[in-house]
């Protein structure tokens, strides 16, 4: 009787991690059966303008072959990478021509949108151009539009993206902060101008973020890679004023996208 109470014990027990083996091996060939496709959706900040060896066939969205979706898939080797990120794009430009490679065997999305809608590039050209005073109310003006119109613009990107692509895992980038602050720059912006840039790139990162988790998506938060390497940083990942290319003026650099974006998109991933 001993005996037997024994040996059902043991069976029990030898049942019980068989069945937690079968759990996690089928757990691990779903996962595996889900991530058989990569696509890279977003702004110049994902298609890697700035960092230079741009792919002729992308045209003026210039798609990098140094951009951290590019440098992430020559690494990790998907079964399929689709890089439809574009130069300019706003979320109406995502939702209208980025999305077609999405689909049920898509595992894996990264995107960063929401600063163009937002007004980043006349911010900064205001800020340059024009008086402190207009550059910080053209700021205060980008912030109420965050506030106001920006969550409801990106809950329709990440709700499309989860219709098209429902067993993705989808990391959203965010932006980083340009100004190292009491840095080297001896001339250009003023440092109250530079302290708002900075803290509206965190109210931007703060709304995306906040819509990103709403839809279970993981956020990529550049900013730590980033600190060191601003502008006026001594060793800056990011463009300043390139009036010789003005389309890569705040943008990050090749080591930006290598150093910076993509460590935080491979954790996230």
């Amino acid at each position: 009787m001993r005996r037997s109470r024994i040996t059902a014990y043991v069976t029990s027990l030898l049942l019980a991690v068989g069945l937690a083996l079968t759990g996690a091996a089928t757990a691990q060939a779903s996962q595996t059966a889900a991530a058989t496709g990569y696509v890279a959706l977003g702004d110049s900040y994902s298609s890697g303008v700035g960092a230079g060896s741009y792919i002729s066939s992308s045209g003026d969205c210039k798609r990098s072959t140094k951009a951290y979706p590019y440098l992430w898939a020559a690494s990790h080797s998907p079964s399929s990478f689709d890089f439809t990120a574009c130069s300019g794009a706003r979320t109406g430009d995502v939702l209208a021509n980025q999305l077609s490679p999405l689909n049920t065997g898509t595992g894996l999305v990264s995107i960063s949108i929401g600063g163009n809608d937002a007004g980043f590039s006349d911010v900064m050209t205001t800020c340059v151009l024009q008086s402190e005073s207009s550059c910080l109310s053209r700021i205060a003006t980008a912030r109420a539009y965050v506030d106001s119109t920006l969550p409801g613009k990106l809950d329709s990107v990440y709700s499309a993206i989860t219709s098209r692509a429902p067993s993705a895992h989808v990391v959203v980038l965010g932006y980083p902060r340009f100004y190292q602050l009491s840095g080297s720059c001896i001339a250009g912006l003023s440092e109250t101008e530079r302290s708002a840039i900075n803290g509206a790139a965190d109210y931007l990162d703060s709304a995306i973020a906040k819509r990103a988790a709403a839809h279970g998506f993981t956020f990529g938060d550049v900013r730590t890679t980033f600190t060191g390497h601003e502008i006026c940083s001594g060793s800056a990942w990011l463009h300043s004023v390139n009036w010789l290319n003005i389309g890569e003026s705040y943008h990050p650099t090749a080591a930006g996208h290598s150093g910076g974006y993509l460590p935080v998109f491979t954790a996230g991933a």
